[in-house]
């Protein structure tokens, strides 16, 4: 049974600062990967999940502010390092796939001299010859052709691209890869493919691995846990199996509800009515609340903590569905 923590994040709150205001983007967050594991990162477009990401790699832009919180990795605090610090952190403890990550490679640049510069800069040691060699085992391990090293991007379909990608994410030996929305934009056989393939990679080098989507039916096929976040805020946490059979929340709940199961009596897929909430000015208490339908006065009034209803699973609810 896995026991040690390779990251623990710890009350992280990030917020950005506009022109009109500051956004809550990210409020009081705290979570933990254990080594060799893969979490599940679940919620609707801007409720901070690629925010809170980024702040784990200290990428956020220039109007983003982390007010407090802790990132642990293996123990250690690594928001008060400095950049030069920071880049023996990144790549070579943490790496990310980013979003649209397949459009993300230069395109006058051949492949193989985009990985080789990033090895380049966090593994100084490295000669480019011997960088070139590390390409080309790097192709072999995601299930590219090292011959192809040489092509520039356009010479490359979608899923090649992505490929390339998650090659460069490994190309220093990371312990956590953040993969965040890694089939956007991908036909489903596709997406299939790709996820398969992190997958063997994360069991045959025992990596720690983040997942970020807003398709909760992806990361049921990849994830061992998963975290639902809504509006800023962390509002469940529990095994996969858990979750799907036993949603606490009821914005899981809602999630739940509104994609298609293969299995079961067919039913009517339920749309979650209302918007998400404008964080220049969340909703007092619960952020949820205004479009919750089991909210009381005190889900207006006072913020549920995050608490373990029993097994592992946390949730921040003061009506959870359970109790019906």
């Amino acid at each position: 049974m896995i026991q040690t923590n390779a990251l623990s994040i710890r009350g992280l709150t990030v917020t950005y600062t506009t022109r009109i205001g500051e956004v809550s983007a990210v409020e009081n967050v705290t979570l933990s990967l254990a080594k060799g594991e893969s979490l599940g990162l679940v919620g609707e477009s801007g409720c901070g999940k690629t925010t809170l990401a980024l702040a784990l790699l200290r990428l956020l832009p220039d109007n983003a502010h982390i007010r407090h919180g802790k990132v642990l990795l293996n123990g250690v605090d690594i928001l008060p390092f400095d950049e030069e610090q920071l880049q023996e952190v990144r790549w070579n403890k943490i790496a990310m796939v980013f979003q649209a990550a397949m459009n993300s490679l230069n395109p006058v640049y051949r492949v193989a001299d985009q990985i080789v510069e990033a090895i380049e800069t966090h593994w100084k040691h490295y000669s480019p010859q011997q960088a070139r060699h590390r390409v080309a085992d790097l192709f072999g391990l995601v299930g590219l052709d090292p011959s192809l090293m040489d092509c520039f991007p356009h010479e490359f379909s979608g899923g090649m691209r992505q490929r390339a990608m998650i090659a460069m994410a490994l190309a220093c030996d990371p312990d956590i890869i953040i993969a965040d929305e890694l089939t956007t934009a991908l036909d489903v056989i596709v997406q299939d493919q790709v996820l398969r393939e992190l997958q063997r990679i994360q069991k045959q080098l025992n990596m720690s691995l983040i997942y970020i989507s807003h398709d909760i039916a992806v990361l049921a096929e990849v994830s061992e846990r998963m975290a639902v976040m809504y509006a800023g805020c962390l509002v469940e946490l529990a095994s996969t199996g858990e979750l799907f059979a036993h949603p606490l929340h009821p914005y899981t709940h809602a999630l739940m509800s509104a994609f298609p199961s293969i299995r079961g009596p067919r039913r009517d897929l339920q749309a979650l009515a209302g918007e998400p909430p404008d964080l220049l000015a969340p909703p007092s208490g619960c952020r949820f609340h205004p479009r919750c339908t089991r909210a009381t006065d005190q889900c207006q009034m006072e913020q549920p903590a995050f608490v373990n209803r029993g097994g592992q699973h946390f949730v921040a609810c003061w009506h959870p569905v359970e109790a019906d």
